[in-house]
């Protein structure tokens, strides 16, 4: 319960804290991926080897997630904000100062571990500061200070690096960041410490290994050929194992890393599957759009993150709409709204040619950020309302992990269903390339075009890769937008949430 004699002193100068961490931390989930082309030529990585700089972030992240709990309990919360706040900072500045692929990707590793903290806290640092009825506004406010981020990342990082070098995407990190250290310094109270609850160990490194081998086998899965690579198989062995590892564990000892009967609560599990579906529909599309600008329609890297922004600023409205409408409407509607509105744009995508201009980029775009941003609030209400305070920051914890195991599962189908199509569609096209086309008239006089000289079968087998990928993304749209329209019958699982009631509500990353 919400105990007025425990509210900090600044509640606004709190919020205005937090918001500034959970920004800082939603631009750097984007920022990097406009950079990796020049991370690239620095590093002189392969393509393989260069994802290693998301690759090992979004493990580390969530390796770090379901520690939170326990953490915030042992040493308190306001100590291991900072402790999150002071490493994130610090990994950023040895991430654009790295010389090697090595340096940077262990900075990277340093960041993530770091930086996972914050979100959790920050949930339960903004309920903690106002009342129940407050939280709708609280956290309507919050949220719209964190989907900023997501918008203003891609454009900031292609300016960035750009005009002055990638490097800055990590150096800008180090103002914003002191700001919010001191700001969580002076303004953020400090909780209970509690240092008798034991960390279980065995719980905690069995899903350790669970987490971090499905992350690795979902990221590289696709330029391994999945199964077709041990390295696969040996992920996806340790990934069963830790999962049965910590299942048998948890349901066997006293003090369980964490406790599983918050999926006994049915609101609370049916909210996890759809926060698990909101990462599986939101983040592909921003993992697919920087390519299909920069490849397809030859957008330069800053323009690139220009036509982003629509995304965000559409998540942006929306959680402000979301915030007045807490409490007031049906959940089940906002999200059903959320998810056809996310369906439909898709199915638009899906007809794009290699011209498509760039209103039709933009609008798309805009309003796939507004249903991914209109059920952020709706799924926190479904969640959260019968989780005990006490618990709360492990709830968060568990909330988020889904969340970015639905993002990890989203990314790699969409990829290996890109990579899977853009092969066969190429095979296809290939076969009709003959000297007896009639797109191929052998009398054109066309040099270009020709398949008697070395310029013109080059040319065509550009045209064949441009063609069959350009196919392949609209494939993923196409499943995307089926995908989404999949997740309407499951709100029919979902009672009814009373009306005019504000609920305690946790709000997850919304990049």
């Amino acid at each position: 319960m919400f105990d007025p004699a425990m509210r900090p002193r600044h509640p606004t100068l709190v919020t205005a804290s937090v918001m500034l961490a959970s920004l800082l931390y939603s631009i750097d989930w984007t920022i990097a991926a406009v950079a990796l082309p020049h991370m690239q030529g620095t590093f002189s990585a392969s393509q393989d080897q260069i994802a290693w700089v998301i690759t090992s972030y979004i493990v580390a992240s969530a390796i770090s997630i379901p520690l939170a709990g326990w953490l915030s309990l042992r040493f308190g919360r306001k100590r291991l904000f900072l402790f999150a706040m002071a490493s994130f900072t610090i990994a950023s500045f040895f991430c654009g100062a790295a010389e090697s692929l090595a340096v940077e990707v262990t900075a990277r590793v340093l960041q993530g571990l770091g930086g996972a903290f914050i979100i959790p806290l920050s949930h339960a640092i903004i309920l903690d500061t106002y009342p129940p009825e407050e939280h709708g506004k609280a956290m309507a406010l919050w949220g719209t200070g964190s989907v900023f981020g997501s918008f203003i990342g891609p454009s900031l990082g292609g300016w960035l690096t750009e005009h002055v070098g990638w490097q800055f995407i990590f150096y800008i990190n180090l103002p914003i960041g002191l700001i919010a250290f001191l700001g969580l310094l002076l303004f953020v109270p400090e909780t209970r410490r509690d240092r008798s609850t034991p960390l279980d160990w065995i719980g905690f490194l069995s899903l350790a290994m669970c987490v971090g081998s499905l992350q690795l086998m979902l990221d590289r899965g696709g330029s391994l050929d999945w199964f077709e690579s041990m390295e696969i198989v040996v992920e996806a062995c340790l990934a069963c194992l830790g999962f049965y590892l910590f299942l048998a564990h948890s349901l066997t000892t006293r003090h369980p890393f964490l406790d599983l009967r918050l999926f006994t609560e049915r609101r609370f599990a049916l909210g996890l599957l759809f926060v698990f579906m909101y990462g599986l529909l939101t983040v592909p599309p921003i993992v697919l759009m920087p390519s299909f600008l920069a490849d397809i329609r030859g957008y330069s890297i800053e323009s690139v993150g220009l036509l982003q922004a629509p995304r965000g600023v559409g998540m942006f409205l929306a959680m402000i709409a979301g915030g007045r409408l807490t409490g007031r409407v049906d959940p089940r509607i906002l999200i059903a709204c959320g998810l056809i509105t996310m369906a439909l744009p898709a199915l638009e995508m899906s007809t794009w040619t290699a011209e498509v201009d760039a209103w039709e980029l933009t609008w798309t775009n805009f309003l796939q950020g507004v249903g991914g941003g209109i059920i952020l609030v709706p799924i926190q209400m479904i969640a959260f309302p019968g989780v005990a305070p006490e618990r709360r920051t492990e709830a968060t914890a568990v909330y988020n992990l889904i969340r970015s195991i639905g993002a990890a599962i989203g990314v790699s189908v969409a990829t290996s269903m890109f990579v899977r199509q853009a092969t066969v569609n190429r095979s296809h096209l290939a076969e009709h390339v003959t000297q007896y086309s009639a797109a191929l008239p052998p009398d054109t006089g066309v040099v270009a075009w020709s398949l008697r000289t070395l310029q013109g079968v080059a040319t065509l087998d550009r045209e064949l890769d441009h063609q069959a990928a350009m196919m392949a993304y609209l494939w993923d749209f196409k499943l995307l937008a089926f995908a989404a329209l999949a997740g309407l019958p499951f709100l029919l699982l979902v009672g009814r949430t009373a009306r005019g009631v504000a609920p305690p509500m946790e709000a997850t990353e919304a990049a």
